[in-house]
């Protein structure tokens, strides 16, 4: 069924039809016992695919990535399909429009994405409206810079966001990873990495609630740029790693979009994505937590990250190319192999 709808939906613009889809997700929730109807067909229930990570309590280990709840329109929408947890942003203080269209490509022969939208999001007031919902989902918020702010002052965004949302949601990852702002990537050097860290840490370490902090890293670093991220996260007891964000390698890509600038997602980024996981859980404690993210298009996918090392896993991608039904899949795979 959904390889028919999909088919229609590839038809047209990939950023037009991710905006209808949000539209017709919220539309279809209004109607009579649509929640109870969505959750008999998607939602795996049971205790057992429960985790227990860094102080909260997932339902399964299956979320949503960040990126397509973008501005926390419908999280209790998605949430009817089965995620044991939602990723909402990236949030930045000021709303901003992100990069020029046409920002979104479809590698279809690849199983792949590229897209370079530059965080376009209604920024943080309005993000902070919408969250103040009442849900039955953990929400994790990612933040991330305005374009226009310079990298020295890059922290102060950071902290607006933190602060904003810091009552809101249930964690927060920090993106210094996006391939589509610029000079993003480059707070992943250790000597602005740490003092943004230390900055966060340090206000969240005195609230009444401290919320987990996790990182989300990119796909393409080399080994010694990982070791001193992996040292940074020890030093300075960061609560978890995303791992990871899209990717700027056009390696094996075989459309015609391949010379597109932006993050690849998708089938193409599994590999990479599951290296960088393998290496985390071996320099890392064994008890450590990582969220794997990356080419993850069938159940399989998903048990190959947590055999890597992963404990809980995100879809972007493969929610688009094979709809709310992989999450089922996934649920089901892991009953089971226990």
């Amino acid at each position: 069924m959904y390889s028919l709808i999909r088919r229609i939906l590839f038809l047209f613009d990939a950023e037009l039809i991710h905006e209808f889809s949000v539209k017709a997700i919220k539309l279809l929730c209004l109607l009579p016992f649509s929640k109870q109807i969505l959750r008999y067909f998607f939602l795996v229930n049971t205790n057992v695919l429960e985790r227990n990570l860094f102080g909260l309590k997932f339902k399964n280990p299956v979320g949503l990535a960040a990126g397509f709840d973008k501005n926390a329109e419908c999280y209790n929408e998605f949430s009817n399909f089965g995620f044991g947890f939602i990723e909402i942003g990236t949030v930045t203080p000021l709303p901003q429009p992100g990069n020029p269209k046409k920002r979104i490509f479809r590698l279809i022969e690849d199983k792949s994405l590229i897209n370079r939208l530059g965080f376009n999001n209604k920024g943080l007031d309005e993000i902070s409206k919408n969250l103040k919902k009442e849900r039955d989902v953990l929400i994790g918020a990612n933040i991330g810079k305005n374009f226009f702010t310079d990298n020295k002052d890059g922290h102060k965004d950071y902290l607006k966001c933190l602060q904003g949302l810091h009552d809101l949601v249930d964690y927060f990852a920090i993106n210094i990873s996006s391939p589509n702002t610029k000079n993003l990537r480059q707070f992943q050097n250790k000597e602005l990495l740490k003092p943004l860290l230390e900055n966060l840490i340090n206000y969240n370490n005195n609230q009444t609630s401290r919320k987990p902090m996790l990182l989300k890293i990119s796909p393409d670093l080399e080994r010694n740029e990982l070791d001193d991220i992996i040292s940074l996260i020890s030093e300075l007891k960061i609560d978890g790693v995303i791992a990871t964000n899209t990717s700027i390698s056009r390696d094996n890509v075989k459309s015609k979009f391949k010379n597109e600038t932006g993050g690849l997602s998708g089938a193409l980024l599994k590999e990479k994505s599951n290296d960088i996981i393998k290496y985390l859980r071996k320099n890392l404690d064994n008890n450590f937590p990582i969220i794997g993210v990356g080419g993850i298009m069938n159940a399989e996918d998903a048990i190959e990250k947590f055999k890597c090392g992963a404990d809980l896993v995100q879809l972007y991608t493969g929610f688009i190319y094979k709809g709310p039904i992989l999450i089922k899949k996934i649920n089901k795979l892991l009953l089971k192999s226990y």
